[in-house]
């Protein structure tokens, strides 16, 4: 009871005050701050405490029970995915990097090594892995096959790369399967390719496809249908292109019709200012070849009277007509312009084919020591700077060199080589190493081919079986097993001939712990053998009572070998030879995948395939 009356008397004097207070108030509004006008607001929690509690209770809602937000669907549905091909795009070159890089820069690396066989292998092969090539990676390949006159090849791997592995071409991939079609006697497979890049590709036909075209069309006898796609090519606003209208000249002046290709050429200077002096190079020599040398050298003037600066590729155009038909001071006059205006950063007049041109005609004359100055020569002005030489110009001068037997010099020019942080390549080391074996030089033959393999260049099979037998047979059959050896640490690993031909020579020398050695490495590399060789190691290792070792070493991959390698036409994914192929094997039409740039197909059930249901 005392305590009620404690607690009634203690809200009664609360209630007195604040009467009196708010009385106070409303008589000096003056004197009032504006914070005790404001409104008393109750909290909806008693402590922070309990704040907190309920925050972490709605989170944990919000994780079990999305807001309804996140429920509601759309009442416009999304519009199917474009079957358009035209919105599907080739890899840009941001693609280029990681793993996809060192790809790309190992097959570049075998294509360099001219083991274009293990190139394209291991293109292939990264289709199927989680780093699959970009489309410059395929492009790099299916040129290499191209230059080095493998069609077949060319036209399979683009098959296989972007028609069965769905990779976007480029133009450029285009332009590789137009020119092997073209260069293969297939000039209407190319003009289908053509139609194919207008109607179905995300990009238009550059320059380089018409140059192809008109060339092909040209070579088969059928110049009016190159002078329409020109035509074709203006209309569609690319621009008068100085080497189509090349083509175009050239055949029309070997049918001797002099006329239309003069006016060709006035209709080139008329939509170009500045236009390729290539087209005077083709003149030149269409004149010389009648024997016209005067009208041949009024054209070479005309061109140098319009001042142009001309690029390496075109100035080395002209210096080839020149010296082909022995206007050898015309050349050199030629040769000195080019590197008096050559200012690099500015302007480059010359690269390592100037310099090439000039140190063959050297010692095609039998001039040597003039080939050796004209190596070193740099241009009289003041702004011209010497050349910086390239690794291809040191491979030409060795090369030279080693064709008449003159080593110590290209050995100069090698050490000069490897002193301006230039790495020689793997033409630089066989064009030497041959070199030494032809003369039998067993030490120059060792010591360059140890260098070779320690710098981590690629042995194609070819040479090094060569090169291994070569020693072997001059009594170096131990000096092989380091170098082998070295050869087996990086991919690909060396082929299974190579490694029969040491395993015998270690064999015949007696030292077979190092031939076993040699077998060892070779089962754990997984290179296989071939029948003929086990039957080989068998008899030899049984001979010394050591066939068991042999045998409990291929026990461990039972039934352990290979058969040799197929040719490059029979390789996996490559085209058969041509004369087991049918008429139109190659066919656009007959070529049921060739939709790089088309959806997948699905048949009936559903399931996603490479190719038409009806193909």
């Amino acid at each position: 009871m005392c305590m009620y009356r404690f607690l009634l008397r203690r809200t009664s004097t609360a209630s007195v005050a604040a009467a009196a207070k708010t009385r106070f108030i409303s008589a000096n509004p003056q004197q009032n701050p504006s914070f005790l006008l404001l409104p008393h607001r109750s909290f909806a929690f008693s402590s922070a405490e309990e704040a907190a509690a309920e925050r972490r209770r709605r989170k944990r809602r919000l994780r079990i029970e999305p807001p309804l937000g996140a429920l509601r669907r759309d009442t416009v549905p999304r519009p199917p995915p474009s079957d358009d091909p035209r919105s599907r795009f080739p890899d840009s070159t941001s693609a280029l990097v990681g793993p996809r890089l060192n790809l790309h820069n190992r097959v570049q690396s075998l294509i360099r090594a001219g083991d274009l066989d293990s190139a394209a292998a291991v293109a292939r092969h990264s289709v199927f892995s989680n780093t699959r090539p970009t489309v410059f990676t395929c492009n790099a390949i299916i040129a290499a096959m191209y230059r080095a006159g493998r069609y077949n090849d060319t036209k399979s791997l683009f098959q296989y790369f972007f028609n069965q592995s769905n990779i976007i071409p480029n133009v450029v991939s285009y332009n590789n399967l137009i020119v092997a079609h073209c260069e293969s006697g297939e000039v209407d497979e190319g003009i289908k390719v053509y139609h194919h890049i207008i109607e179905n590709a995300p990009f238009s036909p550059s320059y380089v496809t018409y140059r192809h075209l008109t060339k092909g069309l040209i070579d088969s006898g059928r110049i009016n249908e190159a002078v329409d796609f020109l035509r074709e090519m203006l209309n569609k606003g690319h621009g008068a292109d100085s080497l189509v209208f090349n083509n175009l000249i050239l055949g029309f002046l070997e049918l001797g019709n002099l006329e239309k290709a003069n006016e060709l050429f006035d209709e080139l200077k008329g939509r170009c200012s500045v236009y390729d002096g290539t087209v005077n190079a083709t003149f030149m020599d269409w004149f010389f070849k009648q024997g016209r040398d005067r009208e041949a050298m009024d054209s070479y003037k005309d061109l140098l009277d319009r001042k142009f600066r001309m690029v390496p590729v075109t100035s080395n155009a002209l210096l080839e007509v020149l010296l082909k038909h022995e206007k050898k001071k015309e050349a050199r006059d030629l040769f000195d312009a080019m590197l008096d205006d050559h200012t690099p950063p500015v302007f480059q007049a010359v690269n390592s084919d100037t310099f090439n041109i000039m140190v063959n005609e050297c010692f095609r004359s039998g001039k040597i020591s003039e080939a050796l100055e004209t190596f070193k020569k740099a241009g009289k002005s003041e702004k011209s700077r010497p050349f910086s030489m390239d690794v291809a110009g040191f491979n030409n001068m060795i090369t030279r060199l080693c064709e008449i037997e003159m080593m110590e010099d290209a050995e100069k020019y090698y050490m000069e080589l490897c002193g301006k942080s230039l790495n020689p390549d793997v033409t630089t080391y066989r064009t030497m190493i041959d070199a030494y074996l032809k003369m039998e030089n067993v030490q120059g033959v060792l010591e360059k081919y140890t260098k070779m393999v320690e710098a981590g260049l690629r042995v194609i099979p070819i040479y090094a079986n060569k090169w291994f037998e070569f020693l072997i047979n001059k009594g170096k059959a131990m000096e092989c097993v380091p170098i082998l050896t070295k050869m087996g640490e990086r991919e690909p690993r060396p082929d299974v001939m190579t490694y029969d031909i040491v395993v015998r020579g270690l064999c015949k020398d007696m030292n077979h712990d190092a031939g076993f050695s040699l077998l060892s490495e070779m089962v754990n590399y997984g290179v296989g053998v071939t029948p003929a060789f086990r039957t080989y190691l068998l008899e030899e290792f049984g001979n010394q009572g050591r066939r068991g070792k042999i045998e409990s070493l291929f026990s461990k991959n039972p039934g352990y070998y290979v058969n040799p390698r197929p040719r490059p036409s029979q390789m996996p994914g490559q085209s058969p030879p041509a004369h087991q192929m049918g008429p139109n094997h190659h066919s656009w039409q007959n070529q049921a995948t060739y939709r790089a740039s088309q959806p997948n197909f699905m048949d009936q059930q559903g399931r996603q395939i490479t190719s038409p249901p009806n193909a």
